[in-house]
């Protein structure tokens, strides 16, 4: 009786550890994913921002991170 109790014990407690393992790296994904969220967010308003007051330098930054196809012919 008193193994088996203490087998139980010995199981709950690997259950907490694992679960506790588990929720820590689903925090650490959430919060990355929120993170980079916030990040994107801001760009988008950023350049949501120079769009109004600039059109012009706004294109000229959305050609450089889409980049330019390459001319091929001779």
């Amino acid at each position: 009786m008193f193994r088996s109790i203490l087998g139980f014990a010995v199981f709950a407690v690997l259950a907490l550890v694992a679960i506790k393992l588990l929720f820590g790296v689903f925090g650490i994904v959430l919060g990355l994913v929120t993170t980079l969220l916030v990040w994107a967010a801001f760009g988008f308003l950023l350049y949501l921002g120079l769009r109004v007051i600039s059109p012009g330098t706004a294109e000229k930054l959305r050609e450089l991170i889409k980049g330019r196809p390459t001319d091929t012919s001779p």
